[in-house]
């Protein structure tokens, strides 16, 4: 009797119900659809802004499930170079952020690009770059030679909670995989993204890594489903929330026989509420879209556009006349002239302390 879905004979030979899944599927496109429809109207300066947001938040979540904590300026920082955002406060990033940058980045804006063998060993190698995990050295840009097993545990008393396809059958299933990616037929791209998903990591083909590459592999096809490589939702964001689910989902199918339903199930529902959860993400995004909408008729110069959009984005301490004046490279006077006519606006507020202790804060509905 075969203790995993891979033992089977014509394992990848997947069934679903598709009555189950209808509802929560058509519920994913409407929202995706309802969210693509949103961004296009709030134009290219803000798209940028959120794709910048959310990419930055997929890798460091993605990231976060395998238990690594990566540093969110340098993230930041890595992706806005590589897409020529300007934003302020950009930082040095190390080679393994940059390299988990550069496959994400490579797996969504090429997202019509197809899936090879040696794509994806260039992702192995950029998300290990030094050739090893840890204190581990590792197989890097090649699949391992060697068996696998997902333990969980104290030494002494591990649980196995899934032995991988053998090494010696991990070419020949990757070949089989990559062959179905890349195939053009009619399944719709947001279950074949939840497929992919499963399948990649039962294969588990590479020493490590498997996980952060399947999400790749997933959110390449969802930018397939979106018809775009400009990201607004966060698949792994969600996943990291309910990663206790997540595990139990995979091992009940990697248990169980060739129907997937409820991985699907799971999948779509998972997926719906990181686009439901979008608005809350990117919620500065959006109030700095409103902002811009509502005072699109305001006449605010080029200084005070600036300084907006810094409050905007997390400004650190209080916003005085001398501070204002320093980071717009301008004098005092007109500093306090520029803080004068947006308070007649209605847009900054004086708050006293006492004394010479005079700041000023960001006041909008």
């Amino acid at each position: 009797m075969a203790k995993y879905i891979y033992q089977r004979k014509n394992w990848t030979d997947f069934t679903w119900d598709y009555n189950k899944i209808a509802l929560v599927l058509s519920d994913v496109r409407n929202l995706q659809g309802k969210l693509a429809g949103t961004m296009k109207a709030w134009g290219f300066p803000l798209q940028s802004e959120a794709m910048l947001e959310t990419l930055t938040l997929d890798i460091m979540k993605s990231s976060e499930i395998e238990g690594e904590k990566l540093n969110r300026k340098q993230v930041r920082s890595s992706i806005a170079r590589r897409l020529g955002i300007d934003t302020s406060g950009l930082v040095q990033s190390p080679r393994n952020v940059d390299g988990v940058v550069e496959m994400m980045l490579d797996a969504t804006r090429n997202y019509q690009k197809t899936l090879t063998e040696d794509r994806l060993f260039g992702w192995h190698a950029a998300l290990f770059p030094s050739g090893h995990s840890g204190l581990y050295k590792i197989e890097v840009a090649q699949y391992r030679t060697g068996e696998m097993q997902v333990v969980s545990g104290a030494m002494g008393q591990e649980k196995v909670h899934y032995e991988a396809v053998a090494a010696k059958d991990v070419k020949a299933e990757m070949d089989k995989f990559i062959a179905w990616v890349n195939d053009k037929s009619p399944i719709d791209l947001v279950i074949k993204s939840a497929i992919a998903h499963l399948w990649f990591v039962t294969i588990h083909p590479f020493d490590d890594g498997n996980g952060r590459i399947a999400r790749a592999i997933s959110d390449m096809l969802l930018a397939r489903s979106d018809g775009s490589a400009q990201r607004f939702y966060s698949m792994s964001n969600q996943i990291l929330k309910e990663r206790k689910k997540y595990y139990a989902a995979l091992e009940k199918i990697q248990h169980g026989d060739a129907d997937i339903t409820h991985w699907l199930s799971w999948f779509l529902t998972c997926l719906k509420s990181a686009l439901v959860n979008t608005e809350t993400v990117l919620k500065d995004v959006f109030r700095k879209a409103e902002f811009w909408d509502k005072h699109k008729n305001t006449s605010i110069n080029e200084r005070q556009r600036l300084m907006i959009n810094k409050l905007f984005n997390n400004f650190y301490g209080k916003l005085t006349s001398s501070k204002w004046a320093k980071m717009t490279k301008t004098s005092s006077d007109t500093a306090l002239r520029d803080i004068k006519d947006l308070m007649a606006k209605g847009i900054l507020r004086q708050e006293e302390a006492g004394g010479r202790s005079v700041h000023y804060t960001f006041w909008y509905e």
